[in-house]
């Protein structure tokens, strides 16, 4: 339909255009070509690395397939770059020439680990690419099952996952490869917990399906400002003030 103003029969007001005027000014139609370099550039602006693992998210038809012979022409004019990048995808990995470069500045200023660098993030965030893009890593304890549920947290650094703790903070589950974190990551993360909670005490009763008070990671939480309770280690808000996150 023609750009028109005003009222429309159908109750819609203002400007308007039909899409396939906007996609085909001319009135050309567009080809498979035209449409897959289309997805792969919305692909690789979306995920900053593009790999099959990202077409699990996506519904669009042909998959990784459909999009990957435009990726491999523009790696052969020097648009996008092809390597491994992320640890975990699997195949081929594309990215423009600064994504590439922003994943190398940031590994560097992660060399050495200082507790500033935790992130804790809703284990449903877009941002936590576990469960998703990546699958979750090896807990320390086999009873752990993390999933991007309502409510449960994550902390994360150095790109690493460090903790999934559960909704109520009742249970905290850690990973293998996140040993050489400081345990302070752990505490400094469940500290956080009391900016979006409004109760006065953090109650965690279960650290890898063990008595908390009974884990390597008990010490650390009790120099956090947690004390010993009969039923686990509690934190309470008014304790806050009295030691550093």
């Amino acid at each position: 339909a023609p750009t028109r103003r005003g009222a429309q029969p159908g109750g819609a007001a203002g400007r308007w255009s039909s899409v396939a005027s906007v996609l085909a000014p001319r009135g050309d139609a567009i080809s498979d070509t035209q449409r897959a370099h289309a997805r792969a550039g919305v692909l690789l602006e979306r995920y900053g690395v593009l790999a099959r693992e990202a077409f699990a998210q996506e519904s669009w038809r042909g998959g990784f397939g459909g999009v990957y012979p435009v990726l491999r022409a523009m790696e052969e004019s020097g648009k996008v770059r092809r390597g491994h990048f992320v640890e975990g995808y699997q195949g081929a990995q594309f990215a423009y020439a600064g994504a590439v470069d922003r994943l190398r500045s940031a590994r560097d200023s992660l060399a050495s680990l200082a507790v500033g660098s935790l992130l804790v993030l809703a284990a449903s965030d877009p941002a936590v690419p576990f469960g998703t893009l990546l699958p979750w890593p090896a807990p320390t304890s086999p009873l752990a099952r993390p999933r991007r549920s309502v409510g449960a947290r994550v902390a994360l650094a150095d790109g690493r996952l460090v903790a999934f703790i559960e909704r109520g903070a009742r249970k905290l589950w850690t990973f293998r490869d996140a040993h050489a974190a400081p345990p302070e990551f752990v505490a400094r993360a469940l500290r956080g917990l009391f900016a979006d909670r409004s109760s006065s005490v953090l109650r965690v009763e279960e650290i890898d399906g063990a008595p908390a008070s009974e884990s390597p990671l008990a010490e650390a939480l009790v120099r956090s400002g947690f004390r010993r309770g009969y039923r686990g280690l509690e934190l309470e808000r008014s304790a806050l003030g009295s030691s550093a996150p």
